[in-house]
């Protein structure tokens, strides 16, 4: 809106346009209302291998009404942190924009590096972040001070929890395989039944009558896995 004073209100008798007040010296919370009209919003889901299900994930991000065009899906492991999704997501953000993602590990799987995507997010792109399980996790608030480091503290707690979670499960897991091996479990896919003319065929391999290559043919196997298979079965007799 504009307000013009009439002339001879100034001293050379030209009207004058005051406009409404700028944007640095408006209330805090006009200021906020103006980023947050303004701000885009993005959701990151991450999982370690694509076998395991996103649905979670992806379920909080659509109850925020985050635009599909903003939500970024990586379906592989954040050991070194090389995931396409990521990268395009953060090359888009821009200050002010508003990141919400499930939980703290999303952002990495060590420490050190849940640390520096954090620092990388919120010092130089200067985006918010929002961690839906964590309330306390919310750069929008308290962005005093002590509000700042209170939140430090909590990442740094949190971040560390995650790591040792996942050190803590790896070493769950080897735990129970060896304890499996040593009841006599077998990993890994089960052997392929031998076909019908392997004894006759290594039986003819063995007496020289046939060479290594025309056995493995004869059988319909690659060479090395005809010979595996004939050791195998030779110790076992």
């Amino acid at each position: 809106m504009i307000a013009c004073l009439k002339n001879g209100d100034t001293p050379k008798g030209r009207p004058f346009c005051r406009r409404t007040l700028p944007v640095f010296k408006q209330t805090p919370a006009k200021r906020e209302e103006a980023i947050q009209i303004a701000r885009e919003i993005y959701g990151y889901i991450r999982v370690s291998t694509r076998d395991q299900n996103e649905d979670r994930q992806t379920a909080a991000m659509e109850e925020l009404a985050i635009p599909e065009e903003n939500v970024f899906l990586d379906k592989q492991s954040g050991k070194d942190f090389n995931r396409p999704a990521y990268r395009r997501m953060v090359r888009r953000l821009r200050p002010d924009d508003l990141l919400y993602i499930k939980s703290i590990d999303r952002l990495g799987r060590s420490y050190e590096e849940i640390l520096e995507q954090w620092r990388v997010l919120t010092k130089e792109k200067r985006v918010d972040i929002v961690v839906l399980d964590m309330p306390l996790l919310d750069t929008r608030r308290g962005k005093d001070l002590m509000g700042t480091f209170l939140s430090d503290i909590v990442l740094q707690v949190l971040s560390f929890v995650a790591e040792n979670e996942r050190s803590s499960i790896r070493q769950r897991q080897a735990e129970g395989i060896a304890a499996a091996k040593a009841k006599g479990v077998k990993f890994g896919r089960p052997a392929a039944p031998l076909p019908d003319n392997f004894h006759q065929v290594c039986q003819a391999w063995r007496g020289k009558e046939i060479t290594l290559h025309q056995a493995a043919s004869a059988c319909a196997m690659p060479v090395g896995t005809f010979y595996a298979k004939a050791v195998r079965l030779e110790k076992s007799n």
